[in-house]
């Protein structure tokens, strides 16, 4: 808020002695740079909480929204997967459960593609991931964990 402004909402007889008051003048110059940051946040909402453009410390924090465990499962996730996974968060809640939302989260936060799902009995899956994201195991582990029905049991494979 400009010190103008915030003139304008002082009492008349602060007012009138704002000409003549050098103590006063700074008083409002520090006014108005207290309020330079907020004013600054709250003109630039909107890139905060867009997973692209939204500064680096914040983007845990909107993952956290998302419903994401960035505390664990995705602690090894580079900051660009991270911000993809948060912008595809509809989309993923949407799967989530299936075979298609696991691979599809698999794709997104390890970079890879071609993870295949079997089913080669009820309650049970083997997920066949490429051999090149065996570096990821852990990461890929922890996703399954977190993304796969709690009745659901599971095999990790590396082809």
């Amino acid at each position: 808020m400009q010190r103008e402004l915030i003139a304008q909402l002082l009492p008349t007889v602060f007012r009138r002695a704002l000409p003549e008051s050098r103590p006063l003048d700074a008083i409002l110059g520090v006014m108005e740079a207290m309020h330079a940051p907020s004013e600054h946040a709250l003109a630039h909402f909107d890139e905060a909480l867009n997973p692209y453009t939204a500064p680096e410390r914040f983007v845990p924090f909107l993952a956290s929204w998302m419903g994401f465990d960035v505390g664990q499962t995705l602690l090894s996730v580079p900051d660009r997967r991270l911000r993809e996974l948060i912008a595809m968060a509809s989309t993923l809640a949407k799967w989530r459960g299936t075979a298609k939302g696991l691979v599809l989260f698999l794709e997104i936060a390890t970079g890879l593609r071609g993870f295949v799902i079997e089913e080669p009995r009820p309650f049970h899956f083997v997920l066949r991931a490429p051999a090149i994201a065996a570096e990821q195991r852990e990461l890929i582990a922890r996703v399954i964990e977190s993304e796969k029905p709690a009745y659901v049991t599971s095999e990790l494979v590396f082809a």
